[in-house]
């Protein structure tokens, strides 16, 4: 494309970031080659030192993952964007790439578990420390500022209860002792969210979700303005957590569809959840589209939806949940979301599994908890299968 200017978000996710080769192909090529060619000595010392633009190695160059990185930048409106091989290995990659040793990064209680892994367990060992606050709870946010903190680290919505942090408001108090604030931006895409538009410095993927929207390739992304995305491009570089040409091509391909996709997930979803809202063995449904949710305002205000994921609990404990997912034959059982085809899981027990209790009881959750990533389905035959199991607590 000649220029992403004045293209609404559903153009750019077709178009954005392609540049034919000689053959003029109408699809993006796919380049499978782990090198490139140089004409000369010369050449190939100007291209590995940097003087000349042009592609090196597919560790950290290749043209197929330059369009899907380009197609990123342009929906999330960032300066630059940085592919990895997965959702954690980008929030790696950002945290490598800007902290060092002495750092210091507040972060949600509500986080990813594996996130929470990360920064609570792993990279202690090398010296950046973590402080986990409420999302919610801006005043917590600023009390847990240090004079070395560098890094405010949000998912909102979150994973898997969905409450919504304040981007602007977060964003202020950071700001003004610069430390930077970087939104996984998973649940919502820039299709339902664009946090940099609300000031936040970098968004976070996990590409393998809904940009993906069929499940069938991992991915990762972080996007922002070239300073700071160059830092992460150097670790990348590096260290070699890199999308493959494949996968980056896949993704392209899903990417055409997410407006439309995401579309009909979160109409699905907000009719999902409201039947679960109502089901008498449901003590309580999480979905930033009802009314009944606590920061429901705030979701209204700063995403265009509630988004596809609904989470709620059931009157019971981890036993009725586990009949609920035992009795599904709709629903996949599995901790993947974003998919075209609705996933359930138990969050406790699996995507949350290796955190203490004490953390799980910090970010909310119980083992009643389920979480849906709702997908492409009828509702009624997804209101069917849930039913089965729900009958038997």
């Amino acid at each position: 494309m000649e220029s992403k200017r004045g293209y609404s978000l559903e153009t750019l996710a077709v178009r954005a970031g392609q540049e034919r080769s000689q053959f003029n192909e109408h699809s993006e090529a796919l380049y499978l080659t782990s090198s490139f060619v140089f004409n000369t000595a010369a050449e190939a010392a100007a291209r590995f030192s940097g003087e000349e633009e042009g592609n090196v190695y597919s560790r950290f160059t290749n043209p197929t993952v330059a369009v899907f990185q380009d197609r990123l930048a342009a929906l999330e409106g960032a300066e630059a964007c940085i592919a990895t091989a997965s959702g954690m290995s980008a929030i790696l990659s950002l945290v490598m790439a800007l902290c060092s040793s002495g750092d210091h990064i507040v972060a949600s209680t509500g986080l990813f578990g594996a996130t929470q892994q990360l920064l609570g367990t792993i990279m202690p060992r090398f010296g950046i420390q973590t402080s986990f606050v409420a999302q919610t709870d801006v005043t917590a946010w600023h009390a847990a500022m240090r004079p070395e903190t560098k890094l405010f680290f949000l998912e909102t919505p979150s994973n898997p209860l969905t409450e919504i942090a304040d981007i602007a408001a977060l964003v202020g108090i950071a700001h003004a002792q610069g430390v930077l604030v970087a939104v996984d931006n998973c649940f919502c895409t820039p299709i339902l969210q664009r946090p940099l538009d609300l000031g936040a410095d970098l968004v976070v993927h996990s590409a393998t979700k809904f940009l993906d929207g069929q499940g069938r390739v991992l991915g990762g992304a972080v996007a922002g303005p070239k300073p700071l995305t160059d830092e992460v491009f150097k670790f990348l570089r590096t260290a070699g957590p890199t999308l493959s040409a494949f996968n980056a091509w896949v993704l392209l391909k899903g990417m055409e569809t997410l407006q439309i996709r995401l579309e009909a997930q979160t109409s699905k979803a907000l009719q999902l959840a409201r039947w679960l809202e109502d089901h008498p063995r449901v003590a309580r449904v999480y979905y930033p589209g009802l009314p009944s949710h606590p920061q429901f305002e705030l979701a209204q205000g700063q995403q265009k939806s509630g988004g596809a994921i609904v989470s709620f609990e059931v009157k019971g404990a981890r036993a009725e949940a586990w009949k609920i997912v035992d009795s599904c034959r709709l629903l996949s059982i599995t901790a993947n979301l974003g998919d075209t085809k609705t996933t359930l899981t138990h969050p406790a027990s699996t995507t949350h599994g290796r955190i203490t209790p004490e953390q799980r009881a910090a970010a909310g959750i119980t083992e009643g908890l389920l979480r849906i990533a709702v997908g492409l389905e009828d509702v009624l035959d997804l209101q069917k299968d849930l039913e089965t199991g729900l009958s038997l607590i």
